[in-house]
């Protein structure tokens, strides 16, 4: 008898972390199925197939190829969750709906007797305008890039109370990009969005800066993919399931990111860190280096120092994007506002401090021949700004590297609600 078929269904899988999550429930057969519209038929007919999961685009469009479909994912009208029983029909629900209730709850975001908005009309769309009606929403706005509210008419919604994106917009690795800009709704008084990669986008960051209750969709695709396994194989998880894996993966995923004035340590400790942790560490200057050709006091004294925060921006948006890494940060990078939301969308920020008579000067044009006590000073306000954590690293450094990671982890494990 030929092995069951199981994992998540989409078309373009790269940035998923479905394999992951089904991992740790205990599924290791789970796997990515990227298939093309036409190569849906065929495949939904095969009679080994175990469970699926069904991401966008194919919400929808599965539902013509299932034999049983839900009440309630049929009155939402899309699906995400496939079983092939042993009559040999194919059976289809909606979990989406409870992962998004369950996101929205542990974010503290009430959507009753208050109006929602919602950006796009695909298939989460549909999840989302189903949760708002069980919650007692007082109106619900669907908008899309072509109807009647649409992106070029959002002022008619200024009043929207609850924003959640359904849409891909600033999801990896077009990181940056936002759906809305939230100061458009000044009665906003929570957010959500269901991109999970990256950690926070570009609408979370602006959530996060206004204080605004808000959640990405991490919880939602956790909570969702362990009712899902449920179907698959007709058992019950313990509901505290969720959490423990909600914290594995922000661990697994979220970097590191370490800044701190010239000389503070940051590479030595960087260095500890990989070795403690297993993770790759990634020199924002060295990278730097390799893109211009040249060194960094022959970037200063050729081009100057704006050419060199042009070049600076360009790394921290390169690789803050990324996952599981250590980002070591030149001792200048918080001089750009803009570095933060590429630092911060996906890591956690740690300043390491030193002793100013503790810094090296040589090969760091900034350095050299300057007042440190006065550049501390002007800094210290931008280190503050970006900083998660501060860390004292006047001892060893393999100390402070122990000290960052115990903190990374207490503070995945305090994310549970």
């Amino acid at each position: 008898m030929p092995e069951k078929i199981y994992g998540l269904l989409g078309r373009t899988l790269g940035h998923s972390w479905s394999v992951s999550i089904h991992a740790a429930v205990g599924n290791q057969g789970y796997r990515l199925i990227e298939l093309e519209p036409e190569e849906l038929p065929a495949f939904l007919a095969r009679p080994d197939i175990g469970g699926l999961n069904v991401t966008i685009p194919y919400k929808r469009d599965v539902m013509a190829y299932c034999d049983v479909i839900d009440p309630a994912a049929q009155a939402i009208g899309s699906v995400n969750t496939l079983v092939r029983r042993p009559d040999g029909k194919l059976y289809a629900w909606n979990t989406d709906i409870s992962g998004f209730l369950y996101m929205a709850r542990r974010a503290g975001v009430e959507m009753k007797d208050r109006k929602v908005m919602i950006l796009g009309s695909g298939g989460t769309s549909l999840t989302a305008q189903a949760a708002a009606r069980a919650c007692g929403a007082r109106e619900i706005v669907v908008v899309s890039r072509h109807g009647a509210d649409n992106y070029d008419n959002l002022s008619r919604h200024g009043d929207a109370e609850i924003v959640v994106n359904t849409t891909p917009v600033g999801m990896y690795p077009h990181t940056g990009e936002s759906a809305a800009d939230l100061t458009r709704f000044p009665a906003c008084q929570g957010v959500l969005d269901v991109v999970y990669n990256p950690r926070r986008t570009a609408l979370l960051l602006q959530a996060e800066a206004l204080g605004l209750p808000c959640s990405d969709g991490l919880p939602m695709l956790v909570f969702q993919a362990t009712a899902a396994e449920e179907y698959f194989f007709d058992r019950k998880i313990n509901p505290a399931e969720n959490e423990r894996i909600l914290a594995l993966l922000r661990r697994e995923m979220e970097n590191i990111v370490l800044i701190g004035m010239p000389g503070c340590g940051k590479s030595t400790v960087g260095a500890e860190l990989a070795a403690l942790t297993g993770r790759g560490a990634v020199d924002l200057d060295a990278e730097i280096v390799k893109t211009a050709g040249k060194s960094i006091p022959d970037i200063f004294a050729q081009d100057g120092e704006p050419a060199f925060r042009a070049l600076e921006q360009q790394a921290a948006e390169r690789f803050g994007r990324e996952s599981k890494k250590i980002l070591i940060c030149g001792g200048g990078i918080v001089k750009s506002p803009q570095n933060y939301g590429f630092l911060h969308q996906n890591g956690r920020i740690y300043q390491l401090d030193r002793c100013l008579e503790k810094l090296p000067t040589d090969g760091r044009p900034l350095s050299q021949g300057a007042d440190l006590a006065t550049m501390a000073a002007e800094r210290a306000p931008l280190y503050r700004r970006f900083r998660d954590a501060l860390i004292d690293n006047n001892g060893a450094p393999q100390d402070a590297a122990e000290r960052i990671w115990r903190d990374f982890c207490a503070d995945t494990d305090s994310q549970r609600t």
